[in-house]
């Protein structure tokens, strides 16, 4: 399948979907009937931001740029502050999941609508899911009220991405599908969207490493990508994102890589439960083991083998691990405490998963 421009409209969401899309995007915004725009935006949206902002004059009534991972609740409150301040209407995130989930807690306590550009292939822009850290844990939930109206989509902003963050954003995006797939509402509609979601960034992801200008490889990833949020959106997560929020929000670990590292043991983790679900992701990946063919993947990419690379501290594994047992949630394998540390220590180490 060639993937090239596309608009596609579901419910209250519009996405535009093609390479040059960045360039109409005041065109775009002009769907919201926006009066008062407050730009969002971390290093890698700043000079579409200013282009923005001249382009959107007196209507732009505010920039926060002060964008970090996990949405510190202390940083989040000065976005919103600042939105509710300015009497904004309209929020444009231009980013990756943290700038869009800045965006997220100011639509969740105002009325303010999203337009959200992505430029990672994390995939918050298709989904109702926010997430805040404060004290060190980060809670995630559901609300309709924060899922963006417009997505613009234009795979040329992911040309500035340094290959291993594109790399670890879209082991990010197979986390999303994997997990979409074990999800307890999970449909064929979601396995039919995740299982294509695989498969477009299982290729495209080491095409991009080898040729980071190929932007037929970038197309298919952002496409990817937008296929596993959209899958996540309409069903739900399992044991692989609580591990994440909680390694993640509690001892700081960088987003996606952490989602890169621990995918392999999660998979391994519902290997038995999930057999079907996991024969569709083996199968997307070209391979026959699906926990195998995603640490060989994360392999191939060059990304961090363990936890342990990432700053995690072994004698951590023990309190992670009681943390995310007690507040799993749903997973098909049933989630133990001792399953939990043995799945912590075989990220910590690295080792290929099962052995």
């Amino acid at each position: 399948m060639t993937i090239d421009h596309f608009v596609h409209e579901q419910g209250a969401v519009t996405v535009f979907f093609g390479a040059g899309e960045a360039g109409r995007l005041p065109e775009r915004i002009e769907l919201l009937e926006p009066s008062r725009i407050l730009l969002v935006h971390g290093s890698s949206g700043a000079a579409l931001a200013a282009t923005l902002r001249a382009t959107l004059a007196d209507r732009v009534v505010g920039t926060f740029d002060g964008v970090l991972q996990h949405v510190p609740a202390e940083q989040a409150g000065r976005a919103l502050t600042q939105a509710i301040e300015s009497h904004a209407d309209t929020v444009v995130a231009i980013g990756g999941g943290s700038a869009i989930g800045y965006a997220k807690h100011i639509a969740r306590h105002t009325s303010a609508r999203i337009a959200a550009v992505p430029t990672t292939y994390a995939g918050s822009e298709m989904t109702p899911i926010w997430g805040v850290t404060q004290d060190g844990r980060k809670a995630t939930g559901r609300d309709p009220g924060v899922a963006p109206r417009l997505v613009v989509y234009d795979p040329e902003l992911t040309l500035t991405l340094p290959v291993s963050a594109g790399s670890s954003s879209g082991m990010n995006a197979i986390a999303h599908a994997v997990d979409a797939m074990y999800a307890r509402d999970a449909s064929p509609l979601v396995t039919t969207m995740a299982a294509q979601a695989v498969e477009f960034l299982a290729r495209a992801l080491p095409a991009i490493a080898r040729a980071p200008r190929d932007m037929t490889a970038r197309t298919e990833a952002s496409y990817g990508a937008h296929l596993a949020a959209m899958s996540l959106a309409a069903s739900g997560m399992a044991l692989h994102h609580r591990v994440c929020h909680v390694i993640g929000g509690t001892y700081g670990l960088p987003h996606a890589e952490t989602h890169a590292v621990v995918l392999p043991y999660a998979a391994a983790y519902n290997e038995s439960a999930a057999r079907e679900a996991n024969a569709r992701v083996a199968a997307a990946l070209g391979g026959t083991h699906a926990a195998t063919s995603l640490w060989e993947l994360r392999r191939l990419l060059g990304l961090p083998a363990g936890l342990a690379e990432l700053g995690m501290r072994q004698e951590d594994l023990e309190a992670a691990a009681t943390d995310i047992s007690r507040s799993a949630g749903y997973n098909p394998a049933p989630v133990t405490r001792d399953g939990v540390l043995r799945l912590l220590r075989d990220a910590y180490e690295g080792r290929p998963p099962g052995t």
